[in-house]
């Protein structure tokens, strides 16, 4: 189904008013969950509303939270995000890494008492805009099993990796450590469809296509031990550093939107003006870029789908049938106008 971009903007924007979130902290929620959309990572965009809806309306997630540095130490920091939308969240520590990445060459924001922050390339994307490559990576809910093991210990686990050129757009990896997203397997549930093979386990560890059997079994992770032993050192990296809890430590928000989740977030910034000059080196990006585009004929650089989709989608764009009919009884929930 088809709808306005503006209008899903707006609407989103208007149900997270609705529970309490001020203006401007709605419109950067509504705008990170929508560019998902756009970009067709549907398992990080609209689909979530109501989940933040009922975890705002529940506890799990504070409407109006006091986000605060609890520690500063000039070029690294760590940031308490209140139980916050981790947007919100994010976008504090983008800002501060904003200004703190040119005076130091490198800037590091650990991130606990936080929340899903969307799409991990919509933060990247900004620092990119200024010269600076990054990486993001963040705990999330249990919803993964290691290699070899079948109880959902670890969350998915997401990396985005982000580099500037000198063409505009940024090369970007932007995924989930598992196999597959944890949101395409609600949305899968949702449309009625199977998942991938591959991709989960059933509560006995048996190997399933099943979405509802996965969401009560595991997730896995992606090339076997070396995704396993990835995703294990990011849970370890964005977890450790600060009071953030572990997924196993936690009760997802999927299955409990009272459940704070007490997410830890770890964005490290290098400005390549501190390095070989920012000009240099996001010629240099954009060189090795061609490079890889002129190796084959079918060859597409890391984050160029994304930005293709998103082009193509920037007026209007398709939602699932499972997705548009949430958003129609949201609205009527909430007593809003549905969005067209």
């Amino acid at each position: 189904m088809r709808f306005g971009v503006d209008s899903l903007t707006d609407f989103a924007a208007s149900a997270l008013s609705a529970c309490g979130v001020p203006g401007a902290d709605a419109a950067l929620t509504a705008r990170s969950l929508v560019q998902a959309d756009q970009r067709g990572i549907h398992s990080h965009g609209l689909l979530r509303l109501p989940l933040y809806v009922s975890a705002l309306t529940a506890g799990g997630i504070a409407a109006q939270p006091q986000v605060a540095f609890v520690r500063d130490n000039g070029a690294s920091a760590v940031l308490n995000g209140g139980s916050g939308l981790g947007q919100v969240v994010m976008q504090t520590a983008v800002d501060w890494t904003f200004e703190r990445a040119p005076e130091h060459g490198v800037s590091c924001v650990a991130v606990e008492n936080s929340s899903h922050y969307g799409a991990g390339a919509f933060w990247t994307d900004q620092l990119a805009a200024r010269g600076i490559f990054s990486m993001l990576t963040s705990t999330t809910g249990p919803t993964v099993a290691v290699h070899g093991g079948s109880a959902k210990v670890i969350g998915t686990n997401p990396l985005t990796l982000a580099a500037p050129t000198a063409d505009g757009e940024p090369l970007t990896v932007d995924m989930a450590t598992s196999a597959g997203a944890f949101g395409k397997v609600i949305a899968a549930r949702n449309a009625g469809r199977d998942i991938p093979a591959g991709w989960a386990v059933d509560a006995e560890g048996r190997p399933t296509t099943d979405p509802a059997a996965a969401a009560e079994g595991a997730l896995v992770p992606f090339g076997g031990h070396k995704g396993s032993g990835l995703a294990v050192l990011l849970e370890a990296l964005s977890g450790a550093l600060t009071g953030a809890t572990f997924a196993h430590e936690t009760q997802d928000i999927w299955d409990n939107p009272a459940s704070a989740m007490n997410n830890g977030h770890l964005l490290i910034a290098l400005d390549a003006a501190a390095f070989n000059g920012r000009e240099t080196a996001e010629a240099k990006v954009s060189a090795l870029g061609a490079a890889i585009r002129d190796s084959g004929a079918g060859v597409r650089l890391p984050g160029e789908i994304e930005h293709e989709t998103e082009a193509a989608q920037a007026e209007s764009l398709d939602l699932d049938e499972s997705t548009a009919a949430a958003l129609t009884a949201l609205a009527d929930q909430l007593g809003l106008t549905r969005p067209q």
